[in-house]
């Protein structure tokens, strides 16, 4: 073997050290559950401490019972459940945001309980009370809302009607949800502010945080990823999920969302060919839509969820 094919051997053992030292950290700073510093006054729910009225009435144990699942993968999970003050059909299902948990769903709970709504908020997986080791950006998420879409028929009925509702990268599971095959029972979605596809919220990141390329990082975190969380990068993709959805939407984004970029909005928007609205808040940042304008927000989920939930 010649010198120069020892060299260039050499530089291909040094470059694939770098890259997969490159790709566990990116893996570690992104997917493993962990305090992230770059989430502070993010998306809702880092903070956990009852402050408002309605944080206060969803901590009340009086308020709520817990259910747990176990997952296809077998992962213990748990979620907050709300009965409402009356004996009704309605029921919302909801997702939280990126390393938030259902304990920072407060405000939305609280709004759909006003509604005469049946509450279930789950922790996702990683996240909360919930089992697992690694953050699935909604994509193994969506066959756990599969599993808790089921134990909501089981235990209010077959005649139950089944809203989705989601934020950040709950509003991106919601999203994910949509191209499975739902019961009948799923009569609405709304998301909030959920990316297009992790490839692209990944990319976009890498360079605002960053100023790097997604090649090669993404495509190695993406291999690591699949390695140890099971699933590729590529796959979670709530644009190729929409195409196949057959559940009314409303899409809601604020357009100073600087995390998941405001572009993002018509992607997903366009993506489905169903009764579908938006709701774009003007000067809201990421998940701060519902902050910045309650009463707009409350009214037009409210009008949006009346066409199609009796």
């Amino acid at each position: 073997m010649n010198r120069i094919v020892k060299i260039l051997i050499a530089i291909v053992v040094l470059v694939v050290i770098v890259l997969t030292g490159a790709g566990m950290y990116f893996y570690n700073y992104a997917v493993v559950p962990s305090e992230k510093d770059f989430l502070a006054g993010g998306t809702p729910g880092t903070d956990v401490e009852a402050k408002t009225p309605q944080e206060k009435w969803f901590k009340d144990k009086n308020n709520r019972t817990y259910w747990t699942m176990t997952s296809k993968d077998d992962l213990k999970l748990k979620a907050i459940y709300l009965p409402a003050d009356k004996k009704t059909d309605k029921n919302v299902i909801m997702a939280h945001g990126y390393m938030g948990s259902a304990e920072t769903m407060a405000s939305f709970a609280k709004m759909y309980h006003d509604w005469g709504y049946n509450v279930l908020v789950p922790d996702a997986r990683g996240h909360g009370e919930s089992e697992g080791d690694y953050i699935g950006f909604g994509w193994p998420e969506r066959k756990d809302y599969l599993q808790w879409i089921d134990q909501v028929l089981t235990e209010n009925g077959n005649d139950a009607q089944i809203t989705l509702y989601g934020i950040s990268m709950g509003g991106a599971t919601v999203m994910m949800t949509s191209g499975e095959k739902l019961p009948k029972n799923v009569k609405a979605i709304v998301e909030d502010c959920g990316y297009s596809s992790v490839n692209e919220e990944l990319a976009y990141q890498l360079k605002d945080m960053f100023n790097l390329p997604s090649f090669p990082l993404v495509p190695v975190t993406s291999l690591i990823t699949k390695i140890r969380a099971g699933y590729f990068f590529g796959e979670a993709s709530s644009v190729a999920q929409l195409k196949k959805n057959k559940v009314p939407m409303l899409f809601i984004h604020g357009d100073a969302d600087k995390f998941v970029p405001f572009e993002m909005l018509d992607e997903v928007y366009n993506a489905t060919d169903v009764p579908k609205e938006k709701l774009v808040v003007k000067g809201a940042a990421h998940a701060k839509a519902y902050t910045v304008d309650p009463k707009a927000y409350k009214a037009k989920v409210e009008s949006f969820l009346t066409q199609y939930v009796d």
